[in-house]
């Protein structure tokens, strides 16, 4: 089950509020660490504080950053504004780097041309002491909050925290040996000092790197492959999908996006295929919560195809029904054909020669979709355009001394003919009526629930046949079938 989604104020407000912290942090670490190295004239101590200086215009970056990747998108930021942390991330890499080269310049310089004069006090000491303990308090607020929001920005900051704890243990520990150095009257470790900055910067240095490379990654769009390789799976794993023809994946801050083309039969329907998107975007989303996910689909012909669903694929395609579909087996020399018959619904507006060219272009793409057949034979009906108005029968006739409808009259010709047909347990809901100067009936027809749509569609066109016998004004009968189990409830 997916976590709940998190309100977006809430979102923005936290991630303030803890890049604020960073940001006051760095500064006052900063400020202390520069003294402290100033008055004691470590190296050391010296590019911690730059370290920590350029921590605070890294928090200045990340606090100004998350407040303009909570933005929603615009017209010239369709997908947002959540890669400006990302670009801050990687803004504070390239700082990082700048200071690390910088430190050990300097080092170098201490140690090959100028001579090493330290003033050993408590004070940086304690000041150090103190910066990794705020250092450990910050690292541990922005790693929570990042990890919890997806925010690159706040992982970089969080990063840079951790790293200034390692650095100022290094410079502790040449502070330590350089003041043993001093007091023993060993003058190798008098290069403790500038040789600890340096081991900070090549440490620094290396999860630069990885940093670095992590946030080019994004900004150049791509995406790992256990992350892809695990959409497909729970995208293909959706019964209907055909195929993922194409799945693109990118993240921009704590929002990743999904574009995905599907393959689905083309045999669904639109009501079908909305469904199957939903689906589809459910498992994503399993994969990736909260997910801005986006789906084409195509249509595809799939291996388990009939002739009959791909006859009704080209009917489709070009805008029309088809009924009463069949295809027969017929002899040619030592071989044999098919041959297709179709009964087709055009506009009643169409002229002859209109619905007859159409169906001739129509019949030639159902002969190139389905080679097998060798002739098309469709029968042309009309589609009614307009609403069509229908009144009772008032027609009357006398009968056994009563006067009997001319509905009455036709009615007990249905239920007549319906009693010739055994499968036929009633017919109910019987309305006749007459539309322009056309008799018309309707009903519905009882059946065994067992019994075959073959059988079905005979007993049917058996009663409508029969009742047109008896009754041959009647122009139109519509039958509607229903099983016994439905009459029932």
């Amino acid at each position: 089950m997916n976590a709940p989604a998190i309100p977006h104020e809430q979102m923005t407000a936290a991630k303030r509020y803890v890049a604020l912290q960073s940001m006051l942090a760095a500064g006052a670490m900063t400020a202390l660490k520069i003294a402290a190295g100033l008055m004691s004239g470590s190296l050391g101590v010296l590019s911690d504080g730059a370290h920590s200086g350029l921590d605070l215009i890294g928090a200045a970056l990340t606090f100004f950053s998350v407040r303009v990747s909570d933005k929603p998108a615009d017209a010239d930021h369709a997908y947002g504004h959540a890669k400006f942390e990302t670009l801050s991330a990687f803004t504070e890499a390239g700082l990082m780097a700048v200071s690390c080269a910088w430190i050990i310049f300097e080092a170098m310089r201490r140690i090959f041309l100028h001579e090493i004069v330290m003033h050993h006090s408590l004070w940086p000491v304690a000041v150090l002491v103190l910066s990794v303990a705020v250092d450990y308090w910050r690292s541990r607020e922005l790693r929570a909050v990042a990890r919890k929001y997806n925010s690159p920005a706040l992982a970089a900051d969080a990063f840079h925290f951790a790293s200034d704890i390692w650095s100022t243990l290094a410079v502790l520990l040449g502070l330590g040996l350089t003041w043993t150095g001093s007091q023993m009257h060993i003058g190798w470790l008098s290069y403790a000092d500038p040789v600890a900055a340096m081991l900070v910067s090549l440490m620094i240095l290396r999860l630069t790197w990885k940093l670095t490379r992590e946030t080019t990654d994004v900004l150049l769009d791509a995406t790992p492959k256990e992350l892809r390789d695990n959409i497909l799976r729970e995208v293909g794993a959706v019964e209907g999908v055909l195929a993922v023809e194409q799945a693109r994946v990118r993240r921009a801050g704590s929002a990743t996006f999904a574009d995905l083309t599907l393959a689905l039969p083309r045999s669904f329907t639109f009501e079908h295929t909305s469904e199957l998107v939903r689906a589809t975007t459910e498992a994503v989303q399993r994969v990736v919560p909260d997910a801005d996910v986006v789906i084409h689909t195509v249509p595809r012909q799939s291996s388990t195809e009939s002739i009959f669903d791909r006859v009704r694929a080209v009917a489709a395609r070009n805008n029309v029904s088809v009924h009463e579909v069949s295809v027969q087996s017929f002899s040619v020399g030592e071989g044999s054909k098919l041959r297709l018959e179709q009964h087709v619904e055009l506009a009643e507006t169409m002229t002859l020669a209109q619905a007859h060219s159409f169906v001739t272009a129509m019949e030639n793409e159902i002969l190139r979709e389905v080679p097998e057949l060798k002739t098309v034979l469709t029968h042309i009906e009309s589609e009614p355009a307009t609403i069509e108005r229908q009144r009772t029968l008032a027609g009357q006739i006398a009968k056994e001394g009563r006067v009997e409808t001319e509905a009455e009259r036709i009615e007990r010709h249905l239920r007549a003919a319906a009693g010739r047909f055994p499968e036929i347990v009633d017919v109910h809901e019987i309305l006749v009526g007459r539309t322009g100067e056309h008799i018309q009936l309707s009903c519905h027809c009882t059946l065994p629930d067992a019994l075959t749509m073959q059988r079905v569609h005979e007993v049917i066109t058996g009663l409508e046949d029969r009742l047109k016998l008896e009754c041959p004004e009647v122009y139109k009968v519509l039958i509607h079938p229903e099983p016994v189990t439905d009459n029932l409830r």
